[in-house]
């Protein structure tokens, strides 16, 4: 105790401008921040939101989530970037972030990042509206025989995006991306008929298909997911075109090694809590997509590399 307190001494010192040697902090003692690129009320945003109810207790301090919109992620990145390395300051990642690490967009490369927990696995879903005419894959690709496909999509060059150039490409019709700011204005358009299709996260979009005012597609991902057994998968339906939101919680390379263990420990004990495993079995994700450093540093490696070997295939960065 006598160390928290020599830290919190240290802090508030170093605050004002004054030295402090001698004194090691404990870790830690004060608010750390979430950054998030994604608008509130987004998957993203409402995920942060959740597992920071249970990790404030087991890391014993406040935690917020701190929205930095703009640039697919570039804006949030950047932010990130001007702070100081110390563990008080994690980034939310998703795909979106290494799309633009992809395109060399933002001051930070993928070596920069030090994954420190996955918090979901979040398939995307082609999704239409119920009062639509797309009842099916094989009614999207005949309309885009008519006319190109009208694509809602939170961000050119993000993922939703090149998961329907893709599909698309798999179809063998043209696509219209209608890009919107975040998945929640995508949803919105597409109930209201701006749009013919998105892909949405399950996690988005499960009220509404239960509601009927949705109609779910089929499933970018290798198996069926349990809310909607009844959608078939884009394997399934033969063709190749996989994509999942992976959402987790970064550090910046420099972040101490010890911080970097507590930070792990800390949100792994904050997902566990019931607040959260509640809110994963209500959107329908499973428990499994929360991991810890080991797996999701190798996932984000993963990601990243096929990321940028989509956008080479479509053309849309130079080699």
């Amino acid at each position: 105790m006598a160390v928290r307190h020599a830290g919190l001494i240290c802090s508030t010192l170093l605050g004002l401008g004054a030295a402090c040697s001698g004194v090691e902090e404990e870790f830690p003692s004060r608010p750390i921040d979430v950054v998030t690129h994604a608008s509130p009320g987004g998957g993203t945003d409402i995920t942060a939101r959740t597992m920071i109810v249970g990790a404030r207790r087991a890391l014993g301090v406040d935690m917020a989530v701190l929205f930095k919109g703009g640039g697919g992620g570039v804006v949030a990145m950047n932010y990130v970037d001007e702070r100081p390395r110390d563990g008080y300051t994690l980034m939310a990642i998703t795909p979106t972030h290494l799309f633009a690490l992809a395109r060399g967009q933002g001051a930070l490369r993928i070596d920069d990042l030090i994954g420190v927990a996955r918090a979901t696995e979040d398939p995307l879903v082609v999704t239409a509206s119920a009062r639509g005419p797309v009842r099916s894959l094989a009614d999207l690709a005949a309309l885009g025989r008519e006319r190109p496909i009208k694509w809602g999509t939170g961000l050119v060059g993000g993922i939703d995006h090149i998961a329907g150039l893709e599909l698309a490409r798999a179809l063998g019709t043209p696509l219209n991306a209608v890009p919107f700011n975040g998945g929640g204005e995508v949803a919105a358009n597409l109930l209201g008929g701006n749009i013919d299709v998105a892909a949405l996260n399950l996690s988005e979009a499960l009220d509404e298909i239960e509601r009927g005012e949705f109609r779910a597609l089929a499933v970018m991902a290798e198996r069926r997911l349990e809310p909607i057994a009844q959608v078939p998968t884009t394997v399934e339906l033969g063709h190749q075109v996989v994509y999942s939101t992976v959402r987790g919680y970064v550090a910046l390379r420099g972040t101490p090694e010890d911080r970097l263990a507590r930070l792990e420990q800390g949100l792994l004990a904050g997902m566990r809590d019931p607040a959260y495993q509640n809110y994963l079995a209500g959107v329908g994700l499973s428990a499994d997509g929360v991991a810890g450093r080991e797996v999701f540093a190798a996932q984000l490696r993963q990601l990243y590399d096929q990321a940028q070997r989509a956008m080479l295939e479509l053309g849309m960065i130079e080699p």
